[in-house]
């Protein structure tokens, strides 16, 4: 694994410039008719706005706004489809008062939102369609997130196999985050995602969680999503509709293990779970000198 220089203080989104002293909550919004979990729901413009605006209100540090579902399975949906979706949606959340991400792989899907003042492109597909890269260095500022998928969504959960999970998604996002700081993004902008549920076994998430802290030597922020997938059912025998308990379990873990970001569909009980959590965090005494 490629290390860093160290890890940096601040992730730079635009005009949004944020502390990576305590775990920022990224509220997700599908305006998709098919996401795994809440697919049609926010489809309709006014229902995404009033979404967003209760997760603002619920604590949400970003909406993040995607037009096309990446759930293992899924079908290619393409560009005039997806800035069908988005635009309308993202042209009514310009006046929110937190950053607005653009979950997305398409080059002028990025383009366009970033002509709407989104602050952050989080694509699933780490900038490497064509046109991608250069679209994102077209961004002031903006932020971006580079995940690891294997192989695509249609195709991704077919048997993946690793011999070391926790090395090889490490150096794949080395490989890119050095590739996108080469096109001219500077590392304060860049977060990384190790893609759970993308191209991994359910035993892979889960060492991927458990050693979460390895990641952390790439030197960027990291993100991770995991509320309410179908690890947790897995786990858990829940529907995805029962998966409360399970995702904020997830996101605490993940929060202890070093992510900065954290992914979410419920962002007021994952609010109050890391408030406690941080809070104890920083009340615990130092550690006993000697044996």
């Amino acid at each position: 694994m490629a290390l860093s220089a160290g890890p940096i203080a601040h992730w730079q989104c635009g005009r949004h410039r944020f502390a990576l002293d305590r775990v920022l909550v990224m509220g997700v919004l599908n305006v998709t008719p098919d996401s795994f979990s809440d697919g049609g729901r926010h489809a309709d413009v006014l229902a995404a706005l009033d979404h967003a605006r209760q997760m603002v209100e619920e604590g949400a540090d970003i909406i993040d706004v995607g037009g096309e579902s990446t759930r293992p399975g899924a079908p290619a949906v393409d560009a005039e489809e997806e800035l069908a979706r988005v635009l309308p949606v993202l042209r009514a959340l310009r006046d929110l008062p937190v950053a607005v991400s653009i979950d997305t792989s398409e080059p002028r899907v990025m383009r366009a939102a970033l002509d709407l003042g989104v602050a952050i492109i989080n694509d699933v597909r780490a900038l490497r369609r064509p046109g991608a890269l250069e679209a994102a260095c077209a961004g002031a500022d903006c932020g971006v997130v580079l995940m690891h998928m294997a192989g695509e969504p249609a195709t991704m959960q077919r048997e993946p196999h690793y011999g070391d999970v926790l090395r090889e998604v490490g150096d794949w996002l080395a490989q890119r985050r050095d590739a996108v700081r080469a096109a001219g993004i500077a590392a304060e902008r860049i977060a990384l995602d190790p893609g759970f549920g993308f191209g991994k076994t359910q035993l892979h998430n889960r060492q991927l969680l458990a050693g979460l802290a390895r990641l952390q030597d790439l030197g960027q922020p990291l993100l991770v999503g995991l509320s309410r997938k179908s690890t947790l059912g897995e786990l858990t025998g829940r529907p995805v509709t029962q998966r409360l308990a399970a995702s904020l379990a997830a996101a605490l873990v993940a929060a202890r293990n070093g992510a900065r970001i954290v992914r979410v569909h419920d962002v007021g009980a994952t609010r109050d779970a890391l408030a406690v959590w941080q809070a104890c965090e920083a009340a615990a005494p130092p550690a006993p000198d000697g044996p």
